[in-house]
């Protein structure tokens, strides 16, 4: 993998690349975008403190990462050879300065530029463990990213018990059967390593919605007002978390990270965010995929395949897509995989399937 210059970086020719920055342990590339096997050494051994402005102290802080989704990550990413993915100089600097000063990343870029993914190579190549992701649409509130309260279950789970106590004062331990945090909560969560919180399509969100995340941004925490009112009785109350049988234990209401999250915030561009998020976050712009780009990514999910043929597709694919119309990453993936499958289509129906497969996703496409 090599990571390649950018004019707009800001770079000079010199500049050390991030397999020489390898070679020298040169501390700033924690990330290089290989994405591959996560180091021997854990990002806490070689994440520098935060700056004081963005260090929190949350706890009791949790060890060590969460498993990773394995399965969600190959979905991703592919389990081939990720080397041959071309890596900006912006893309690894802007991650590597998110990690140090501990701030959200804004990522733009058109349709198929990796957005969504570069939170997955971020984890598994620094080894933080599963991605929290937190899709938001036009209806979507603070709220159900931070954490989910069932009060109506909760009554109907007393009076199936014969409860005569009121909800209020059920048994210690009861409560926070009732309690699920979101994404956003689970990323809060106190930990000696940050987790990894995707946000995607904020474009959608309201303006209450982005002036709430506003606020996490910049706090680091966040209160649970059922809890807080009964802290005197319940102090400490297990909750459920956004990760799989996942649990934490919730001391007088609140919770505030330690290790802030590493968030991507994806965004089409069509949108101007408010200066007081922006404020708070670090901004990168992917580029449209080009050739090589995407023969890195179907290199990473295909172990097999003529180099030329493949190359003429992805040609083809770029053509189609500069003449009008937009098309994702996802089309010319499943193309190649019918392409290269042993009981794919005949030339014939090949021929015809790229028509449909590769329609343009503009909605007055007449196509």
């Amino acid at each position: 993998m090599a990571v390649e210059g950018n004019g707009e970086s800001g770079h000079t020719a010199g500049h050390a690349t991030a397999p020489e920055a390898q070679h020298t342990g040169h501390a700033w590339w924690l990330y290089r975008g290989s994405a591959g096997p996560a180091p021997a050494a854990p990002i806490t051994d070689r994440l520098p403190p935060p700056p004081p402005w963005r260090d929190f102290d949350g706890g009791p802080v949790v060890p060590g990462p969460p498993p990773r989704d394995e399965a969600a990550t190959l979905r991703r990413l592919g389990a081939g050879d990720m080397t041959a993915r071309r890596v900006s100089v912006q893309e690894a600097d802007m991650v590597n300065a998110a990690l140090f000063l501990r701030r959200p990343l804004i990522v733009t870029g058109p349709l198929g530029s990796g957005k969504s993914n570069l939170a997955y190579r971020v984890s598994r190549e620094l080894g933080l463990g599963r991605v929290l992701h937190w899709r938001v649409t036009s209806g979507t509130t603070l709220a159900e990213g931070l954490y989910d309260y069932d009060a109506i279950g909760r009554l109907q789970d007393a009076a199936i018990r014969g409860a005569s106590r009121s909800a209020d004062t059920d048994a210690a331990g009861g409560l926070g059967d009732f309690f699920q945090l979101g994404p956003l909560g689970t990323a809060l969560i106190p930990r000696e390593a940050p987790r990894v919180l995707l946000i995607d399509d904020f474009d959608k969100a309201d303006l209450d919605l982005v002036d709430g995340l506003t606020g996490i941004v910049a706090d680091g925490e966040f209160r649970i007002p059922e809890l807080s009112r009964v802290r005197s009785r319940e102090p400490d109350v297990v909750v459920h978390t956004d990760d799989p049988d996942g649990t934490y234990t919730v001391h007088h209401g609140r919770i505030r990270c330690r290790a802030f999250p590493f968030v991507v915030i994806t965004c089409g561009g069509e949108r101007v965010l408010p200066a007081g998020l922006l404020r708070h976050c670090l901004s990168l712009e992917m580029p449209a995929p080009d050739a090589e780009r995407l023969a890195g990514s179907l290199a990473a999910r295909f172990a097999t395949g003529d180099g030329a043929e493949r190359l003429t597709l992805i040609r083809d694919f770029l053509t189609r897509s500069l003449s009008g119309g937009t098309l994702a990453t996802d089309q010319l993936l499943d193309s190649e995989y019918l392409r290269t499958a042993p009981s794919g289509p005949d030339e014939t129906s090949w021929n015809r399937l790229l028509h449909t497969l590769w329609r343009t996703l503009d909605a007055a496409d007449p196509a």
